[in-house]
């Protein structure tokens, strides 16, 4: 989950996350995002930044996006899963301890209000807790609408972890360099998360990220961040990275991107996001708009996302149209841009079932030209996720 590329064009009151002055420090280009000042990029360059991450370690700040404890009074998992499987299609009372999954909170209709991680307290202080990690310019509606929930019942507390901030290493070496302040976390599990000693500094680390890479998101105190920051960049197989590749990077993965390609209107399925709701859910429903997606699963759907190919070198921005090889309207781009790693444009959409095959021919229209284009698998680069713990 990522909201990675969209801005605030209201630059009042913008909100700076503990690491400001280093990004500043470092000559970081600050851009208003989701109600905070954030950098896009570094002196490196988006290009750059990107392709490091692909063969390096890339260092994140995400701590513009929202954390929060959920917590059972009873202090007993299989209660506070099935509380927050109301809002959510995941099987979350199967999670085992200090297991992650990625879910989504659905409207009434079906529609996807938000894209979080959920996990499962791991130790003995957090029984009966999931830790939430929403994206950034949602954490307001998501938690005021599971916290109104909560206080109704008065059995569960939603609890901001304000004074948290939230780093991602990503890369290949990430594991690597992040064993040089524990030896805890190279036998961790993809989608796997634990409290761990980074040399001093209490964190609570999983095993995952958005970028298609090997890699790891850790919270901390923000009184601690700048510190750890530190001890992390000073690798020189380390460097920061901004937004701008952060975007480049899950697009070229195929990861959904809030607010562009998925909203309010798209389902789970329409996103190609089926895979996220394990079989006990998609057969018992139980969670707003399940008739919908258990109809879609059932039936098929009506538009569905898939990965584009532009012929040339001209990118395909969001709300680009997509034509049939006919000349038909049957789409729109919801992501677009050069993808660094497979030196080309690519794109993201949503076209019917039946010009979904890999290699259909469609057209879009750039500028006001029509364009050659093909229907292509996603993701554009393998993912490189570690499955297992070494």
């Amino acid at each position: 989950m990522s909201d990675a590329t969209a801005t605030d064009n209201d630059t009042a009151q913008l909100k700076r996350t503990p690491l400001y002055d280093r990004h500043v420090a470092a000559g970081a280009k600050m851009v208003p995002f989701a109600g905070y000042e954030m950098p896009v990029q570094y002196p490196l360059g988006v290009l750059k930044e990107h392709l490091w991450t692909r063969e390096k370690a890339g260092l994140f700040d995400v701590s513009h996006m929202g954390q929060a404890y959920l917590v059972s009074a009873d202090k007993k998992h299989e209660t506070v899963a099935k509380f927050l499987e109301q809002f959510v299609p995941a099987a979350l009372k199967e999670l085992e301890p200090g297991q992650q999954r990625y879910t989504q909170l659905l409207n009434d209709e079906g529609g996807i209000i938000d894209d979080l991680m959920v996990t499962r307290g791991a130790d003995d202080v957090r029984k009966g807790v999931l830790v939430l990690v929403v994206n950034a310019a949602r954490k307001h509606i998501d938690f005021k609408r599971i916290a109104a929930r909560a206080d109704e019942t008065k059995s569960f507390r939603l609890v901001p972890n304000r004074h948290y901030a939230l780093l991602a290493l990503q890369g290949p070496m990430a594991a690597d360099v992040l064993a040089k302040l524990s030896n805890d976390v190279a036998c961790m599990d993809f989608m796997s998360a634990r409290r761990i000693d980074l040399d001093g500094i209490s964190a609570h680390v999983s095993r995952s990220g958005y970028t298609g890479e090997d890699g790891y998101e850790i919270s901390v105190l923000g009184e601690d961040v700048g510190k750890l920051w530190d001890k992390l960049a000073d690798d020189e197989r380390v460097a920061p990275i901004g937004l701008g590749a952060r975007d480049s990077l899950r697009l070229e993965a195929g990861l959904c991107l809030y607010g562009h390609d998925i909203d309010e209107t798209i389902s789970p399925i329409e996103a190609g996001l089926q895979w996220s709701i394990q079989k006990r859910r998609r057969t018992e429903g139980g969670f707003p708009g399940a008739e919908r997606i258990q109809n879609e699963l059932a039936d098929g759907v009506k538009r569905t996302r898939v990965g584009i190919i532009p012929q040339g070198r001209a990118p395909a921005r969001e709300g680009t149209e997509v034509l049939s090889s006919t000349g038909d309207k049957i789409g729109i781009v919801t992501s677009g841009g050069f993808g660094p790693s497979v030196n080309g444009p690519i794109a993201m959409g949503y076209v019917p079932p039946d010009h979904a095959a890999v290699d259909t021919e469609v057209q879009l229209v750039v500028r006001g030209k029509s364009m050659p284009a093909r229907i292509a698998p996603l993701p554009f680069v393998p993912h490189n996720f570690h499955r297992k713990g070494s």
